[in-house]
């Protein structure tokens, strides 16, 4: 039987952890999300995939190697991305339990705060052991990401502004947006003491910006 420990010594080489599972229905399976820790980026910048000049390093790294996972581990691989249809990865981030709304609407995480970022799933057909719902971080926290954005896109009192958030960080005063990631995701402490290197908050930022 496929146990956390496991899992965990799959994910560990490729800088992967576990992020949440759910018990699916119709029929029965288990299901367990994984992300990028704190180890990533320097395992995914030494993939052939970052550095190969083609579309959708990351997509594509992710791809192949949660597939692979999948094989290894007998499961199944689904993934956020390649449609539409896209899977409900927010639906089982926040039914795992570890996964929270927070007060500006983005998801927190209880290891990786607003830090988040999916690479896939795996799923196993009927029952395993799945990682242990999680007290909300948000709860005894002053929350500090309320007032974090300088333009206002993400506050607690309205939906998010896609289009200002683009604004800002392309142009000069996003600067620092840009290159080390949001400054709301940045200002949660749970993330503050997930160690994500700032050059992959970058990366994901200048891809945001692009599409």
């Amino acid at each position: 039987m496929t146990d956390h420990a496991a899992i965990a010594d799959a994910l560990t080489p490729h800088g992967l952890i576990a992020m949440g599972g759910v018990a699916l229905e119709d029929p029965a399976r288990s299901l367990i999300l994984v992300g990028a820790g704190p180890d990533f980026w320097p395992v995914f910048t030494a993939s052939p995939e970052y550095s190969d000049g083609a579309a959708d390093p990351l997509n594509r790294w992710s791809t192949r190697i949660v597939s692979g996972l999948a094989r290894d581990l007998g499961a199944q691989a689904v993934f956020p991305f390649g449609g539409p249809p896209y899977e409900p990865f927010l639906r089982w981030a926040l039914d795992s339990g570890q996964s929270h709304q927070s007060p500006v609407g983005m998801l927190v995480h209880d290891r990786a705060g607003m830090m988040i970022s999916f690479r896939g799933a795996l799923i196993w057909p009927g029952r395993i052991a799945l990682p242990a719902p999680a007290p909300n971080p948000c709860t005894p926290c002053d929350r500090p990401c309320v007032t974090a954005c300088p333009v206002g896109a993400l506050r607690a009192d309205a939906p998010y502004d896609v289009a200002a958030c683009k604004a800002h960080i392309a142009s000069p005063d996003g600067a620092e947006c840009l290159r080390a990631g949001c400054l709301v995701r940045r200002a949660c402490p749970v993330s503050q003491e997930f160690g994500r290197d700032p050059a992959q908050s970058g990366f994901h930022m200048a891809a945001f910006l692009g599409g």
